[in-house]
């Protein structure tokens, strides 16, 4: 079954209205002609001016998170109509330094990401594994869980885009061997496929976000289960033109 390539990148915490909307501009003629979807995620305070900056290009513009609820008393957070208002398409949920350092969990990945469908968005969904889970051979069922809390009482699968993000491998410049990432997204499906059904499963696109780049992009993107690639440095230069054209 075919599934369109989806690359789509994190800015973090980077990048200030001008220098953002400039990259933009640079961008968007390198990349109009891509086989794949692409989009960017950016800070909140950013959508406004990035969406008029990516007007009329190929260039989606996202989220870096979400809350469940659709207004009340979170001081800091944004909801799905605010985020609506602008246009966004993609909102990341349960990226590895939003459970790391803002007490993220399964539980509240899985309230974000039902919020995020309910809104007609699509969620990029991250799960992922510690150097230490992987060196003890507890990869597999780390992700099991990740994944049966997260999807819980999702509806329709194929519309959640899952990032699988090996949490080693995040900023580090360590990237997981082609065959490493192939092996552990093609268990993720087959995890799918049992959670809802193998059908479903097919469908469903699985990025990898850990620490792909212009060097590495066409081995990675050549595996039969990687869909494409959540971007964290890359996508912050032109070097994500290079990895959004990763077949040409």
């Amino acid at each position: 079954m075919e599934r369109k390539p989806f690359i789509a990148g994190n800015w973090k915490m980077n990048m200030t209205a001008e220098s953002g909307a400039k990259l933009i501009k640079e961008l968007a003629p390198l990349v109009k002609d891509a086989d794949c979807d692409v989009a960017l995620c950016v800070p909140a305070i950013l959508i406004p001016a990035m969406t008029e900056a990516a007007k009329g290009t190929n260039i989606a513009i996202g989220a870096e998170n979400m809350h469940w609820e659709p207004k009340g008393a979170y001081t800091g957070e944004i909801s799905a109509d605010m985020l609506k208002e602008y246009g966004v398409k993609y909102v990341i949920i349960g990226h590895s330094e939003r459970r790391q350092y803002f007490g993220e969990t399964d539980e509240t990945v899985n309230k974000r990401t039902k919020a995020v469908l309910a809104a007609g968005m699509t969620p990029i969904m991250c799960i992922g594994e510690t150097l230490e889970q992987r060196e003890g051979g507890i990869t597999e069922e780390v992700l099991s869980k990740q994944l049966g809390t997260d999807l819980a009482g999702v509806e329709d699968v194929t519309k959640v885009v899952i990032a699988y993000e090996p949490v080693w491998a995040i900023g580090t410049g360590r990237t997981a061997t082609d065959e490493q990432a192939q092996e552990t997204i093609a268990f993720i499906r087959k995890k799918i496929g049992e959670l809802f059904c193998p059908k479903c499963a097919e469908k469903v696109i699985i990025q990898y976000g850990g620490s792909m780049n212009a060097g590495n992009c066409k081995g990675l993107m050549a595996q039969p289960d990687i869909d494409g690639g959540l971007i964290g440095g890359a996508s912050l230069k032109l070097d994500f033109a290079t990895i959004v054209n990763y077949n040409k």
